[in-house]
């Protein structure tokens, strides 16, 4: 759905995106993670045809990039870190005047749907500018969707947003993935980013890695499976570590950490010789590591 090669945009002497290539797959929640300044937003207002790249190519939903732009900002829905509303407008109104922009047949019908769809319709008479923040951030989220894109960027959707208004829009967000569209999200939550996306890529000017988050767990750190015990004898631990497959075995207060390749078969097999040594097993959970974690190592390490 998305392709680039070598995307590249200088300001000046400013290198803001360094030759980014890059494939986001049809339907997927691809994230890009980065501290300010790195070119997160840069990078998809290059993709949406808002700003032209110093140099390299891109396609997105099959229009090329510096050739297609007008038909391809027709594919895309786009939502502004700070999305302008006018304020005086009804929250109607304001989606019906970007409707007739973009030509959408039934105007009505599709301002309806969605100010319905994101619980806005019995707010439908009020001044945008007299919505709480987290019902702006969802108009706007209707405004970029208004024209049924297949791509959707949202730049920081939950920026600032209460608990309750970030949660809704993240439910919002599931809901455009199981309708199929393709969906870049620029974030600095990292819990967010790891619970909506599939894949990630961590960028600071240039693309440092692309993976799943669960890759990248591994990756760094591998699988960690801690047996909560209620006494930890030392005959025990030998006892595990004398299992060919168990890796970096380390006692630590009553449990038992233990590197493994394969939990999903190793674990029982540590529990029998466990419970056979006589030790009494309270519960099984695995160490995970956030998200937090491997941004700041991978970002850290590129200086």
């Amino acid at each position: 759905m998305i392709e680039t090669r070598n995307l590249t945009r200088r300001f000046g002497t400013v290198l803001a995106v360094d030759r980014l290539t890059l494939t986001v797959r049809p339907g997927e929640i691809f994230g890009f993670l980065g501290p300010n300044g790195a070119g997160k937003t840069t990078t998809i207002r290059m993709l949406a045809a808002l700003i032209e790249p110093t140099s390299g190519e891109a396609t997105v939903a099959g229009c090329r990039l510096g050739k297609d732009d007008n038909r391809l900002r027709r594919q895309v829905g786009f939502l502004t870190e700070t999305p302008g509303l006018y304020d005086r407008l009804t929250t109607e109104a304001n989606l019906a005047y970007f409707a007739h922009l973009y030509d959408v047949e039934d105007v009505h019908g599709r301002v309806e749907h969605y100010l319905k769809w994101l619980g806005l319709w019995d707010r439908r008479a009020e001044p945008a500018g007299a919505l709480s923040k987290g019902m702006r951030q969802k108009l706007a989220i209707a405004r970029a969707l208004l024209h049924d894109p297949p791509v959707v960027f949202l730049d920081e959707p939950t920026s600032a947003l209460d608990p309750e208004a970030a949660h809704l829009v993240r439910e919002f967000i599931g809901e455009l993935r199981r309708e199929g569209r393709t969906i870049v999200l620029c974030t600095h939550n990292l819990d967010e980013a790891d619970r909506l996306c599939g894949r990630i890529g961590i960028f600071k000017t240039r693309l440092i890695t692309v993976d799943s988050p669960a890759n990248l767990r591994n990756r760094l750190y591998g699988r960690k499976v801690v047996f909560h015990l209620k006494r930890l004898e030392p005959e025990w631990v030998e006892a595990v570590r004398a299992l060919p497959f168990a890796k970096e075995v380390q006692a630590v207060d009553a449990k038992l950490v233990v590197g493994l390749d394969n939990p999903e078969d190793e674990n029982p097999v540590i529990l029998r010789r466990l419970v056979e040594a006589g030790a009494d097993v309270q519960f099984v959970g695995e160490l995970r590591h956030s998200l937090e974690e491997i941004y700041l190592k991978m970002v850290n390490e590129q200086g």
